[in-house]
């Protein structure tokens, strides 16, 4: 029996489980044993090729909605909540690439899934290079999405510093109380990320809501700041990942932004750093998803548009 139909076989023996709810449109949850605890992952779809993702550093499934619903009708998507984030906000350390990497196996393992399409998004994009590099008979192929490339550091560095100043507010939020749910969604309303006309929608405000926990007047975020400084520590120095990305010997497909994390005009993926791994990992495909910024690729609806149609097409789901 292939993994596909494993997965469809196991989903279908839970749909009416205990690990299983909905969760808001077209989205079921599924809490998946890992070390420490229970991983939350969020699904869409029940038939066709299985894909997993894992989203970015500070960030949850949540950043997934827009791609999950265009994708249910053709592929079995399951989001997951890394370690330290949304639903997995309890669990503990270690972090870092490999800790999640170790999940993702878990995750295919609990719905009897042999491989996958495994898709990242900015630091989830290295969970699944790790993933591959690690346990290369569970993926299928990788879909990285504004990430997975190693950057290139000074030399000495210092990690929390280097976070910092990528991550601006993003990072910033973490260390904060907000009195109501209404300042939380101004306080996202004023990143970068979102001035252009029509960038706030119904993904947005969902991932948004997803992410507050506890109670007025003192909500905050669900991530967790010791998981977010573990895992950036982890990819500033993680010499392993960066030089074994020529091992990655599955199909690979790039699909980057033009725009950086705080709408800026430089990527965070230049077309200079793409070029100089071209001769490393030579099965790379990549395109840029035109009009969209770092996060907006994800969270926007012409970003979706564009992913699900990108990876459709790289499943063999179209």
């Amino acid at each position: 029996m292939t993994g596909h139909a494993l997965h469809e076989r196991a989903g279908a023996q839970r749909t009416n489980g205990r690990d299983t709810a909905m969760i808001g449109r077209d989205a079921q949850r599924v809490d998946v044993p890992v070390v420490g605890g229970m991983l939350r992952v969020h699904r869409w779809g029940r038939r066709g090729p299985l894909v997993l993702a894992a989203h970015g550093i500070t960030a949850s499934a949540e950043s997934f909605r827009a791609l999950g619903e265009r994708l249910a009708g053709d592929v079995t998507m399951l989001a997951v909540d890394l370690r330290g984030r949304g639903g997995s906000a309890g669990l503990p350390g270690p972090y870092g690439m490999a800790a999640h990497a170790r999940d993702l196996v878990a995750v295919l393992d609990h719905v009897g899934a042999r491989r996958a399409t495994a898709v990242g998004h900015s630091m989830g994009a290295y969970v699944v290079a790790q993933l591959a590099v690690d346990f290369p008979d569970r993926v299928e192929r990788l879909v990285y999405i504004d990430g997975g490339l190693p950057l290139r550091f000074p030399q000495g560095a210092d990690p929390d510093h280097m976070l910092a100043a990528i991550l601006g507010p993003s990072l910033e939020r973490l260390t904060r109380t907000f009195p109501s749910r209404q300042a939380y969604h101004d306080y996202w309303r004023d990143h970068p990320a979102f001035a252009e006309p029509g960038a706030w929608n119904r993904y947005v405000e969902s991932y948004v809501d997803y992410d507050l926990g506890g109670d007025e007047p003192r909500l905050r975020s669900r991530v967790s700041e010791e998981a977010v400084r573990a895992d950036g520590r982890d990819l500033v120095t993680n010499e392993r990942l960066r030089t074994s990305l020529g091992s990655v010997k599955c199909p690979l497909l790039l699909l980057r932004a033009p725009r950086g994390l705080m709408n800026q005009p430089e990527p965070l993926l230049s077309d200079e750093l793409v070029a100089s791994y071209r001769d490393v990992v030579p099965q790379l495909t990549d395109d840029v998803i035109a009009d969209t910024n770092h996060i907006t690729i994800t969270l926007g609806e012409h970003g979706a548009d564009a992913l699900a149609e990108r990876i459709r097409e790289a499943v063999g789901a179209r």
